[in-house]
């Protein structure tokens, strides 16, 4: 369990941080010598040692060597983006930078694959965005039989994408019912997702209100399964700028960095991951082996969802990087990248 802030004195609350600052700007441990110059403390290099003391004894900071400085805990870390972070506004310069990715000219993929890009710069981590299931409006449907008891469904939708599913056909099928499944389907789900045309198509059913053969009947609901079961249907994860992960002092931890470039990799592990943060109100973090994925890399993600014009969630946006993170930097800013998208899509 954490210390609550309201436990530690104030002087120990100073002292506590100062060296998380300290090291989340340095990424080195932070000594005695160090915090007794910060203005306002006033203590001697003693006193701030027997603090620094009972704070490793609460389990907020660590030693990593015997003479080495202080140093904060994942633990400690948490407690400090929790309750003592002061969250500092994004600049104008990154407003605009951020801004300028997210325009209504071209498709929201695009967008989505820019905004990724800029974050990562600004944040130097590398940039995520759990784009949404798309779901474009239908236009044309048709199907093509390949060979005896094999076919091809072919999905047109109005922005112009083609979409093709070999299928099991029902042995003997002629062509005039291919041509009026093809037929039914176009006429009555044009201009529909696929989603609501699935519901549509259910209801039409049940109620026995297909107007088209029993033959005809079978193959739009074999097209339908066949669509609807895509795995491409599952949120698409876009990652840009893993080579800030291996940079600067990174380098010293090639291991923590080649665990977490495979994490990486796993982009279905990443996006159940992202997924958590889809309930929240701003941007949420989770901070090394707080979760299991990060167990090794000891790495931390901030992320924050972004929604519709109706004010649903469609997707999340965010950053992962070593813990080090400047966390009161880049929350705000991975909070400003949510808003500016959600404005997008109104």
């Amino acid at each position: 369990m954490t210390t609550p802030i309201t436990e530690m004195t104030d002087r120990a609350q100073d002292i506590f941080r100062v060296v998380v600052e300290s090291y989340l700007e340095s990424g080195a441990p932070v000594g005695s010598r160090t915090i007794s110059k910060a203005p306002g403390l006033e203590l001697s290099p003693a006193s701030i040692r027997n603090v620094m003391q009972d704070l490793e004894e609460l389990g907020l900071l660590a030693a990593p060597h015997t003479s080495a400085g202080r140093m904060p805990t994942e633990m400690g870390l948490r407690l400090f983006v929790d309750g003592m972070m002061q969250a500092a506004e994004p600049s104008q310069q990154e407003r605009d930078a951020i801004e300028s990715q997210i325009t209504e000219d071209g498709p929201v993929e695009e967008a989505l694959r820019a905004t990724t890009s800029v974050l990562s710069g600004l944040s130097s981590c590398a940039g995520l965005v759990l784009v949404p299931k798309r779901e474009p409006l239908l236009k044309q449907f048709s199907f093509v039989k390949l060979s005896e008891g094999q076919g091809l469904a072919i999905l047109v939708s109005q922005d112009g994408a083609v979409e093709n599913r070999v299928l099991d056909l029902p042995i003997g099928i002629s062509e005039s019912a291919l041509v009026e499944a093809s037929n039914f389907l176009s006429a009555r789900f044009g201009g529909l997702t696929l989603s609501q045309a699935l519901n549509q198509l259910d209801g039409e059913i049940q109620k026995g209100r297909m107007a088209i053969d029993k033959a005809a009947e079978d193959l739009v609901q074999r097209g339908f399964a066949t669509w609807t079961q895509d795995p491409s249907e599952r949120p698409v994860l876009i990652v840009r700028g893993q080579a800030n992960l291996l940079e600067d002092s990174a380098l010293e931890d090639l291991d923590r960095v080649r665990h977490l470039l495979d994490e990486l990799e796993g982009k279905q592990e990443i996006s159940r991951l992202l997924d958590n943060a889809r309930d929240a109100e701003a941007a949420k973090i989770f901070i090394g082996a707080e979760n299991k994925l990060f167990s090794l890399s000891g790495s931390s993600v901030i992320a924050a969802p972004y929604r519709d014009g109706d004010g649903q969630v469609v997707g999340v946006v965010g950053v992962i990087g070593p813990t080090r993170l400047n966390y009161a930097r880049v929350v705000p800013m991975v909070d400003f990248t949510a808003q500016t998208l959600s404005r997008l899509l109104k």
